[in-house]
């Protein structure tokens, strides 16, 4: 379900930014704190649309894909979902 949520987002985006070229990645597996769990690479003719392409890409990511993450620590783990 993430992924095709991830697809039908990057559609949203080509739509509203026509002529960028969008990828949006998220990682599957275990992270150190502080790894990065997410990667959004936009190119775009202009820097200013790319990056309103860029920002409303995470916005959208964190809005509407399910994730869920289960975090360990000293008691054990918990799952946390994405909101």
């Amino acid at each position: 379900m993430a992924l095709s949520e991830m697809a039908r987002i990057e559609g949203e985006i080509r739509g509203l930014w026509p002529g960028i070229s969008l990828d949006i990645v998220h990682w599957i597996g275990y992270l150190k704190i502080g790894d990065a769990s997410v990667v959004i690479t936009v190119a775009a003719p202009q820097r200013a649309e790319g990056f309103a392409a860029l920002r409303h890409a995470i916005d959208r990511l964190k809005e509407s894909v399910p994730i869920w993450k289960k975090e360990f620590n000293a008691d054990g783990h918990a799952w946390i979902e994405g909101s």
